[in-house]
Formats: structure tokens, C-alpha cells, sequence
């Protein structure tokens, strides 16, 4: 007989702590603002470049690096910290990781020179790879099993959310006052939610320690390493079309540049909302919805050249990608999550993590390269192509299929 519940629910000693559903949401709404809080400090030099160059005398490209560095030291920092914080408990980690965020926000808003910066954005690094990694799977462990789906929505809309609110504000704040302001800004935003994290959360003791040579390991598991495939090829894939997805935009479309950030607006508020019904129907089925937000990926970004040489074709389309892309996740976290035993799933989430930062760099790296080799319009010919590569991965079939996804009835 299937045994569903038993697998998305927390292992042994492990399950909700809280002592009312409220105290558990609320639990969980304090993990998503800092999920939002680490992923606003990553992507905050985005729209802050120029200003961060010309205020440290460094190139905009040298800038740059002030973005990459955080997601290649995310990337090293997940599976190390998994390993490194053994049996402490997981609230004294988070608190004390969101702690190391607002400092190092703090280091930002105040460094005299590039060097203090770019080692400001290391800690940054940091604390995104703890926090993800950590955070990932605690839904099952603050609420009851029938509520987990959902509240791993919430902790991941907390992505969605920045991109949409957080670095649009930062970015505002820059261009009102100065870059250094929106550093201080997301700092006192960590800090709030360091003291929320320690009021809020339950104790939270490790199900289990975890060596450094299980994490690795892990990847013996096909489904597993199927998941990690699919994680690079959508995640790579994204990047390295959306990065340029202003130009492609103004180029291929047609789109006044005073429509863009509005354009983008809608891809956002499209993301949360697409955030909330993947964590759904993810929950039930991971590989269903996968192979749903695959081919809207590949299709809103082959259909770009297509459709989208008009205003009213890039909208539709951008709000179809934005749909797809804000589950994209959540569904694949949980896909994850699905692969691995209950106390290994802090391992899976840090190997998950990791290979999320590294695709983030290397879509925004391949991005570029193809831009500047071909054309603009070539980068949604790459991003859809990797989409559909990630659709037929998805598609094959595993020979290790998770129990959790057998049917609930016989």
C-alpha cells in the first residue's frame, strides 16, 4: 500500500514543534522574509552597478563581480556548512547565519574600496548558501504534513518576492540616495529578522549529522542526479536569456524602453503566482509539474523570435515565462527533497543549492557569450533549447522512482 504520507512528513523526532498552527505559520512567514532577505542582498548590485563602479573606481565589468562572487561561493558554502554545523541546533545556525547577512550588508554600505566590498559580498556568499540550504526543507518540520505543499510555497515565494519588490527597492533607493543607503537597508532588514527567526522558530535539532564524503554520495541516487540535470539545464538555461532579456526586449520586440520595467513588473507578480501553484501541485506530483513548467519555458522563449515581435505578442509571452520560470523552485527543491531519505535531506538541499548558484553563474556567463558571438535574440534560442532538454529529462523514466510519488490510491 502506498505510503505518501509517511514520506513527506518529518522523520521520527523530527516533525512540527510548534504548538499551534498559527505559531507554525508564523514560524514559517519568518523563514520566507529571510530567504527574501538573502536572495534581494545577491541580486541588489544588479541595478546598483554603475553606481557601486563609479563610486569605488572600478569597471563596470570589475563591478560585476560584486554579483558573481556570492553565487560561486553559494555554490561551496551549502554542502560545507551542512557538514560543518553537525548537531547544533538549526535555529542558533539560521540566526546566527542571517546574522553574518546583516553584517555584511553593513561592511557594504561602509567600504572605502572595491577589495572590502567584493570580501563583504564572500560573507554574503555565505550566508545565502547556509540559509538556502538549511531553510529548503524545514516546511515539515513546522507544519502538519497536509500543510507542508503549502508552506514550502510560502518559504520559496520569498524568491519571487525579490525579484519583483526587493531589488526594484533597493535599486530605487540607490538612484534617490545612494547605493550605499540600499546596502544599510537590506542589513536592518536581516537584523529584523534575526530577532524574528529567534522568537519565532522552535528549537530545531538536527535529525542527524552529516560527513562531508555523504554529500557527494548522494549523487549514487539516480533520481537524485536526474533532479541535480534538470536544476542546471532550466536554472542555466533561464539566466542566460533573461539576463538579456532587456535588450531582447527594446531589440526584438519593439518595446519603448519606458514600457520595460513595467514589462517586468508583470513577470515578476506572473512568478509569485506561478510560485504558489507549482508548491501545490508539486506536492502531489513533482514530475508532472516539471514537465508542465519545462515545456511553458521552452515554448515562451523559443516563441519569442516568433510571437514577440510585437508588444502585446512580448507581454503574453514574458507572462508565460514568468509563470513557468516562479515555480521552477519549488518544484524542483521538492523533487529533491523526494529523493533522499529524511535525514539526508539537509545533504540533498546543499547539493540542490549549490547546483542552483552554479547555474546561475554559468546561464549568466553563457548569456553573454552567445550575445556577443551571434546576436541578442540568439540567448531565448539557447534558453529554450535547454528547456527542452531539460523537458526530456524530465521525461525519462527513473529507475529508482520515489515511493512518495505513487499514486495515493491503489
Amino acid at each position: 500500500m502506498p505510503r505518501t504520507t509517511e514520506l513527506t512528513a518529518a522523520p521520527e523526532g523530527d516533525g512540527p514543534r510548534t504548538t499551534t498552527p498559527l505559531t507554525g505559520w508564523l514560524a514559517v512567514c519568518s523563514v520566507a522574509v529571510g530567504i527574501f532577505s538573502v536572495v534581494t542582498t545577491e541580486m541588489l548590485p544588479v541595478g546598483l552597478l554603475t553606481a557601486i563602479g563609479s563610486d569605488l573606481d572600478v569597471s563596470d565589468g570589475t563591478a560585476g563581480l560584486a554579483l558573481t562572487v556570492p553565487g560561486v561561493i553559494a555554490a561551496l558554502a551549502a554542502p560545507l556548512l551542512t557538514v560543518a554545523v553537525g548537531r547544533l541546533d538549526r535555529r542558533l545556525v539560521l540566526c546566527g547565519l542571517m546574522g553574518l547577512l546583516a553584517a555584511a550588508n553593513v561592511l557594504s554600505a561602509l567600504a572605502p574600496v572595491f577589495p572590502v566590498l567584493l570580501f563583504a559580498r564572500v560573507l554574503v556568499g555565505i550566508s545565502i548558501g547556509g540559509v538556502w540550504a538549511i531553510a529548503a526543507g524545514l516546511a515539515a518540520r513546522l507544519v502538519p504534513e497536509r500543510s507542508v505543499g503549502a508552506a514550502t510555497s510560502v518559504i520559496f515565494s520569498g524568491i519571487a518576492v525579490a525579484s519583483v519588490l526587493g531589488v526594484p527597492a533597493g535599486t530605487l533607493m540607490g538612484d534617490l540616495a545612494d547605493w550605499r543607503v540600499a546596502f544599510a537597508a537590506v542589513g536592518g532588514l536581516a537584523v529584523a529578522v534575526t530577532v524574528a527567526m529567534a522568537v519565532l522558530l522552535p528549537p530545531l535539532p538536527p535529525a542527524g549529522t552529516v560527513r562531508l564524503n555523504e554529500v557527494p554520495g548522494l549523487l549514487r541516487v539516480p533520481r537524485l542526479r536526474t533532479g541535480l540535470v534538470i536544476t542546471v539545464l532550466l536554472v542555466t538555461g533561464h539566466f542566460g536569456a533573461y539576463t538579456y532579456v532587456r535588450p531582447v526586449l527594446e531589440d526584438v520586440s519593439g518595446v519603448d524602453s519606458g514600457l520595460i520595467s513595467t514589462l517586468l513588473l508583470c513577470y515578476g507578480v506572473a512568478g509569485i503566482v506561478g510560485n504558489f501553484l507549482a508548491g501545490s501541485a508539486a506536492h502531489r506530483d513533482p514530475r508532472r509539474t516539471l514537465l508542465v513548467l519545462c515545456a511553458l519555458l521552452a515554448a515562451a522563449q523559443l516563441l519569442v523570435p516568433l510571437l514577440g515581435r510585437s508588444t502585446p505578442g512580448a507581454v503574453a509571452l514574458l507572462v508565460v515565462w514568468g509563470l513557468a520560470y516562479g515555480g521552477v523552485s519549488v518544484t524542483t527543491q521538492t523533487w529533491m527533497l523526494r529523493s533522499v531519505a529524511p535525514q539526508a535531506r539537509e545533504a540533498g538541499a546543499a547539493l540542490f543549492v549549490g547546483a542552483f548558484n552554479m547555474a546561475i553563474a554559468a546561464g549568466a556567463l553563457l548569456g553573454g557569450q552567445v550575445a556577443d558571438r551571434t546576436t541578442v535574440e540568439a540567448v531565448v534560442w539557447c534558453g529554450g533549447t535547454l528547456a527542452v532538454l531539460a523537458l526530456l529529462t524530465t521525461a525519462l523514466p527513473v529507475r529508482d522512482p520515489a515511493p512518495a510519488e505513487e499514486p495515493a490510491t491503489g
